[in-house]
């Protein structure tokens, strides 16, 4: 098939658009979610991430439960609402600035909170699973009532 110069012109222009507009839908926006975001929302972000950290991690340590069930809940949560997954928030919005150290800050704090109960059958008999469902129930509540 041969093109004359103005068909020619009209479909490199086409394909130059086509790859602009696909560039643009990839790139992410300057106005981030996160940037927008208030103080008192940040804080309730970090306590959800906080909440379903230890409640999958105490799972995992005195139930054999390793699905990270809460965690992943909370990824689409925050997906759908802010833009953003449980590593942003913890890069972002955490002191730490690295989601590995932010991790590593939290499990260090509550397997030190885990042992002050006496273990695993300490932190039974003090009924903490139900404490931390409840934070991690409470803190989802509140992040699911946003517009």
């Amino acid at each position: 098939m041969q093109l004359v110069p103005t068909e020619w012109t009209r479909l490199s222009t086409c394909m130059i658009l086509g790859a602009l507009i696909a560039l643009t839908l990839l790139m992410p926006i300057d106005g981030d979610a996160r940037e927008l975001l208030d103080e008192a929302t940040k804080e309730l972000i970090i306590d959800a991430v906080e909440a379903a950290f230890e409640l999958d991690l105490y799972n995992n340590r005195c139930r054999q439960d390793r699905s990270g069930r809460r965690s992943e809940n909370l990824n689409k949560v925050l997906a759908s609402g802010f833009r953003m997954t449980v590593l942003d928030a913890q890069d972002d919005l955490f002191p730490e600035g690295y989601y590995r150290d932010a991790q590593a800050r939290m499990r260090e704090d509550f397997l030190a909170r885990l042992q002050e109960l006496g273990g695993c059958s300490g932190a039974k008999q003090a009924k903490l699973r139900d404490r931390l469902r409840e934070r991690y129930e409470e803190t989802m509540d509140r992040l699911e009532q946003f517009p």
